[in-house]
């Protein structure tokens, strides 16, 4: 099963989390309202006082029924009405304020959820899947709001009922409720033992739907290659399989708690019969009135029904137990790339100037293979400098370095002489413009994703960026022109289109330092030809780094760095590198087909 993302709890720290005390890390997103609490708990208390009022209503009107004059009665099923007027104004009130805080509070917990996994390093995400973090940020926090906006009033509420029924019990008569006080061991039993059982499939039941959630959006994330390699069938077996699991995890929870209520309610409702078989001897005896047993019985109902709704209740609050312990995970997750407490500032105006000096890097995910080797490189500002080499020769990975995705284990990087990780990173992130191998395209309209590049451009400033990127003849083309919705992950475009739209967001951003990671590797010879040419005129006067496998697209930089195994193993012009006869040599012989000797 999938299961928390970044910090593995011990089995101590797990049995813990699974207790009721969980649900005091809620207590920081609630303080804020203070007020709002304290007048839903007026309102409840208001009611539980209302309703223990009650009875004592019922038994003066029943003792006094046929004594009393016509006048009193009418006094006495007034008062009645406005008991129940009281009531109902106090209800609504509760229900008001309750809902009210638990929607604030749960709005405020999905920001702070959302806020905290927005920033996390891609390593955080090599090992949670994206949809149990948002079956997180849903699911999870749907039960919190049935928790705060509905459960803790009922059990508040419940717990009054309880505690003043009790107290009213026992001044009616103490010789029945110490009857019913009798019932009390047998009662809670079931409930300590039956509720650790439930704690347990609650979190395992929480646990599968995050699986069965992050399988579907992997699924359908990937459908055009499900569907490409027919792989369809198995993709429903398993995803029915992490469902169906879910739903025994489910109907075993659903069991276990439907047991509990019912053993729980029987016993109490055993107990009660048995008390009134003995208030009704004491009527008949006349060691009480009919009014009194009547009081008793009505506070003997709230009391055991109290019991059974705290019964029910309970299993509500541990689920919630378990919601709670998965979204504090998130919230106190621990990440890999930090910002300093007190970090540095660039020197203004950026330069450009990048080095890595003797940069060792293992990805988390693959911990027996170096993506980088003891890599040494300065990139002088305004200089445009190529890596090529195999797959997996490490070029993706200076990207990602420079861009602080990730932290080398050994080394350092620095950017104008400051260490990466001395600034903030969205500080010197905003110096840089990338453009990654698979671009992404927010569902949104053309110019807002251009726009993405810098928020707040202005149409005119959009529309010259996807000009210089080759953009706009095709986004003009679309039925909406720049005001198209492109659907999720750009699912109306092509894949050279979303390059396009990916490299105009890039010139817009208008960055002193260029990052194209196979910028156009989609794009066919006439877009690659125009792109290149608006490339090499964005890249004049920054600092440029590219990324490419397609040799005839960095022939034009100042300096080609060959890469193979996590090192650098030859560093030139493409001519002198054709020169030295080695693995350069090798890629553009199977590159050219016109051979070196036309070169």
């Amino acid at each position: 099963m999938a299961h928390g993302p970044t910090t593995v709890s011990t089995d101590d720290d797990r049995e813990k989390s699974r207790k009721l005390s969980s649900l005091r890390a809620l207590w920081p997103f609630m303080r804020p309202y203070k007020g709002l609490m304290a007048a839903a708990i007026t309102a409840l208390v208001l009611t539980a006082t209302v309703a223990l009022v009650l009875p004592l209503a019922v038994r003066r009107v029943v003792d006094n029924f046929n004594a009393a004059e016509g006048a009193l009665l009418d006094r006495y099923f007034a008062a009645a009405l406005g008991i129940a007027a009281l009531l109902a104004i106090g209800t609504a009130l509760r229900y008001a304020l309750v809902t009210r805080l638990g929607e604030r509070v749960v709005a405020d917990i999905r920001k702070a959820v959302f806020d905290r996994v927005i920033g996390l390093s891609p390593a955080f995400y090599e090992r949670i899947m994206t949809g149990e973090v948002l079956s997180r940020i849903t699911t999870d926090t749907t039960l919190i709001l049935s928790v705060v906006g509905a459960s803790v009033s009922i059990a508040l509420r419940n717990v009054l009922l309880f505690a003043g029924g009790l107290v009213l019990m026992l001044a009616t008569s103490p010789k029945l409720t110490g009857l019913v006080l009798l019932i009390v061991p047998a009662v809670l039993v079931p409930i300590i033992v039956l509720g650790r059982r439930l704690r347990v499939l609650s979190r395992e039941n929480q646990d599968w739907i995050a699986q069965s959630s992050g399988n579907a959006s992997e699924a359908l994330g990937a459908v055009q290659t499900v569907q490409a390699y027919t792989h369809e069938a198995a993709t429903r077996g398993t995803f029915a399989h992490v469902t169906e699991q879910s739903f025994q995890s489910a109907r075993t929870r659903i069991t276990t708690r439907a047991a509990m209520t019912a053993i729980v309610i029987f016993l109490v409702f055993t107990g009660i019969v048995g008390v009134l078989w003995v208030g009704a001897w004491d009527v008949r005896a006349g060691e009480l009135t009919a009014g009194t047993l009547i009081q008793f019985v009505i506070y003997s109902v709230m009391v055991a029904g109290a019991v059974a709704a705290l019964s029910e209740i309970i299993g509500e609050l541990q689920r919630a137990a378990g919601a709670t312990e998965r979204l504090i995970e998130l919230l106190h997750a621990t990440d890999a790339v930090r910002d300093p407490e007190t970090p540095q500032t660039l020197p203004e105006p950026v330069r450009g100037e990048i080095v890595f000096d003797k940069v060792s890097f293992i990805y988390p995910a693959r911990p027996d293979v170096p993506a980088l080797d003891a890599v040494d490189l300065v990139v002088k500002p305004g200089e445009t400098v190529a890596l090529v080499g195999p797959s997996g020769a490490g070029k993706t990975t200076i990207v990602q370095l420079l861009q602080r995705f990730y932290d080398p284990q050994e080394g350092a990087i620095t950017l104008d002489g400051v260490d990466l990780r001395a600034m903030a990173r969205t500080d010197f992130r905003r110096h840089m413009a990338l453009v990654p191998q698979d671009p992404m395209i927010f569902a949104a309209s053309a110019a807002d994703n251009i726009r993405f590049g810098r928020p707040g451009a202005s149409i005119e400033d959009i529309e010259a960026a996807a000009q210089a990127a080759a953009a706009h003849e095709f986004i003009k083309a679309l039925p909406d022109g720049y005001d198209t919705y492109l659907g999720e992950r750009g699912v109306m475009l092509s894949g050279g289109q979303k390059q396009r739209i990916a490299i105009a967001r890039a010139i817009l951003r208008d960055a002193p330092v260029l990052l194209l990671d196979e910028a156009t590797s989609a794009l066919d010879a006439e877009s690659e030809r125009a792109v290149q040419q608006a490339v090499d005129r964005l890249a004049q006067g920054r600092t440029t780094i590219i990324v490419a496998h397609r040799l005839a697209t960095v022939k034009k930089a100042d300096r080609i760095v060959v890469m193979d195994q996590g090192r650098i193993v030859a560093s030139g012009s493409h001519d002198r590198l054709v020169e030295q006869d080695g693995l350069y040599a090798r890629l553009a012989r199977l590159q050219f087909t016109d051979g070196i000797a036309a070169e």
